[in-house]
């Protein structure tokens, strides 16, 4: 029981700290009228992934559904505890939502929708699906690549946070840049708009388990390599 305890604490702090610092950054460049807000608020969801994913790591350290939910279908983790880790990842979002609509001016925080996410007017539903599996299977190769494969080089979550950086650079005037169902929908429901929030739960989805079954497939060692790097039977 403690330790599903130190686990829901850990995502529910996580996850919290992302949408807090995240939201943050896009109000306050908005109330700023800062030219570069795009750079500033990347970096800013990066920093602080990078950081949170580094502290909880040994722990949990998903911080998002589609990366739960990735672990899930690679079973790498149990069903229950997966989704102890989803309850935790949507309620600290929620948290940090209602605490940033409490602290940031009303008119700030209207504007802004709390730091949630909308699809450019150009942008279609399936084309804001598109976009966001395709960052966020970047994302979670990520995680795979540098936090699962025991062979990975030992960089904590730097590289993790920055692939949300880059993500957020290439798609976030498009849709966004959520990658990450719990930080769209803690800002959608402390704000009441909703909008797209299927483009924001399917697109991460999809693209968090197409990454995590590829990785786990193609990639995880299950033998010793051969001298040549030939192929690596994935039963071996």
């Amino acid at each position: 029981m403690r330790d599903s305890w130190r686990h829901f604490a850990a995502e529910f702090i996580g996850t919290f700290a992302l949408v807090f610092v995240g939201g943050a950054s896009i109000m306050a460049t908005q109330m700023a009228r800062i030219e570069q807000s795009l750079l500033i608020v990347a970096a800013a969801h990066g920093l602080i992934l990078a950081i949170m994913v580094t502290a909880t790591m040994r722990i949990s350290g998903h911080l998002n559904p589609a990366v739960t939910l990735g672990f899930l279908a690679a079973r790498r983790i149990e069903p229950m505890m997966g989704m102890l880790y989803i309850v935790a990842q949507l309620l600290g979002a929620v948290a940090a939502a209602y605490a940033l609509r409490g602290l940031f001016p009303h008119d700030v925080g209207v504007a802004a929708r709390l730091g949630g996410q909308s699809l450019a007017l150009d942008v279609s539903f399936t084309q804001g699906i598109f976009l966001e599996a395709i960052a966020t299977f970047f994302l979670v190769f990520a995680v795979f690549g540098t936090a699962v494969d025991p062979h990975a080089p030992k960089v904590g979550g730097f590289a993790i946070g920055l692939s949300v950086t880059a993500g957020i650079l290439a798609i976030g005037p498009l849709t966004g840049g959520s990658m990450n169902p719990a930080r769209s929908f803690g800002p959608a429901l402390a704000s009441g708009v909703f909008e797209a929030q299927a483009v924001f739960w399917i697109g991460p989805i999809l693209g968090g388990l197409a990454a995590a079954l590829l990785y786990d497939t193609l990639f995880l060692r299950r033998g010793k390599e051969p001298v040549d790097h030939g192929a690596v039977s994935p039963q071996g």
